[in-house]
């Protein structure tokens, strides 16, 4: 029987928790109204004496984290939208956004999104149906992962947890920085309208990151150990494949033998030990100095492909200080592709990753969660240290 190893590394920080609720989500359930998408079949629904359910499934999922809310900073909207759970449950917490309004409409949904995403929130907990999974993934988008709580009547969408129980252990795993996996996931809807006269028209609104409980037998070879080979060839071929989507933006391409098996692949030489800039699979500078890295990516679309130092976890300031404070914050978080196999992410034995570029407020903003990408579509969330935290590590 394979052993699942259990990372658990002390928090560096509070992990910072979107809460997004909507109130009004599966109102029209069971009164047959097939959703509550709508001021007026809402308005019908509540004339009805409909129960408003989704603050009492988002407890269920927030009860698996109360032992460890000492670890979490919550943000949240006023009221019923998540300020209200926030008290009774004695979490930490800061007010984001107030509706104007006693019955929230799909708009405050997008304006509490869109004031997490300004926090700069580690993952955004959210409750409802496919139309709020559709509000929520108009303003984030991939830029950080989220978790749905179903509380709605159409819950087609994928990134809702199969239960608010169900959400709330993946949560706690995430919150307590055990590896969990992360993964592309359709948000659908259908038309309210026509699944009331009885039809069924589903469609794809887009996609949206989310955690999921790593199984690591979904990921092992040859008698459960990682064959390094095999598992390099298909990180290469999910960052190649996002390098041919993008022709027109440039790769900076970190030093380490994960990111040189990646330009083996794509049959370009590689500096082991410096950073070489790509664009459309084609070397267009190599073992880049600091300034000239700045020099070829100031006002263009680039993202960045690095490896951790395995055993010691540095991503930044460890053999690659081409990689300058400027050019990181020019880049930005959401633009580094950190890669690397499962087995080398275990050998760091729950420490967070570090980053040292020299300029705390750029170590302070790359801190946090992170995606690494262990497979060809297979990501984990691992934190990075917050190295002004009085316990960073």
């Amino acid at each position: 029987m394979l052993h699942q190893p259990k990372l658990t590394p002390k928090p560096s920080r509070l992990f910072k928790l979107g809460l997004l609720v909507n109130p009004y989500a599966g109102i029209g359930g069971a009164l047959a109204l097939k959703g509550s998408d709508g001021v007026e079949i809402r308005e019908k629904a509540l004339a009805m004496g409909a129960e408003k359910k989704a603050l009492d499934k988002t407890r269920i999922a927030l009860e698996h984290i109360v032992s460890i809310k000492d670890q979490v900073q919550l943000y949240v909207a006023s009221g019923d939208m998540g300020e209200v759970l926030a008290k009774e449950m004695g979490f930490s917490y800061s007010l984001v956004y107030q509706p104007t309004n006693t019955q929230t409409e799909s708009h405050d949904s997008e304006a509490t999104a869109q004031a997490l995403l300004a926090q700069q929130v580690d993952l955004i907990l959210f409750a409802g149906g496919d139309g709020t999974a559709r509000n929520v993934c108009q303003v984030v988008g991939s830029s950080v992962p989220v978790l749905g709580v179903p509380a709605g009547c159409k819950i087609h969408s994928a990134v809702y947890a199969i239960t608010p129980a169900a959400a709330g252990r993946v949560l706690k795993q995430v919150i307590n920085g055990e590896i969990v996996s992360v993964s592309d996931a359709q948000v659908m809807d259908i038309d309210e309208a026509l699944f009331r006269q009885g039809k069924v028209n589903a469609r794809q609104f887009g996609e949206m990151q989310v955690p999921t409980e790593l199984r690591y037998i979904q990921a092992v070879k040859m008698g459960g150990k990682e064959s390094d080979e095999l598992v390099l060839a298909d990180i290469a071929a999910h960052i190649i494949e996002i390098i041919e989507d993008n022709p027109e933006q440039i790769f900076v391409m970190g030093s380490g033998s994960t990111v040189d098996f990646i330009m083996q692949e794509l049959g370009i030489k590689n500096t082991l030990l410096g950073v070489d800039v790509i664009q459309n699979k084609q070397l267009i500078a190599s073992d880049v100095t600091a300034k000239e890295l700045l020099a070829l990516t100031t006002n263009k679309s680039c993202k960045l492909v690095l490896t951790l130092i395995g055993g010691q976890g540095h991503i930044i300031g460890r053999g690659n200080q081409q990689l300058s404070a400027d050019f990181l914050k020019k880049l930005g978080k959401d633009n580094i592709l950190l890669v690397a196999t499962k087995t080398k992410i275990s050998h760091l034995s729950g420490r967070a990753l570090i980053v040292d570029s020299g300029d705390l407020t750029v170590d302070q903003q790359l801190s946090g969660l992170i995606s690494i990408i262990t497979g060809y579509h297979d990501q984990v969330l691992y934190p990075i240290a917050n190295l002004q935290s009085k316990d960073p590590v």
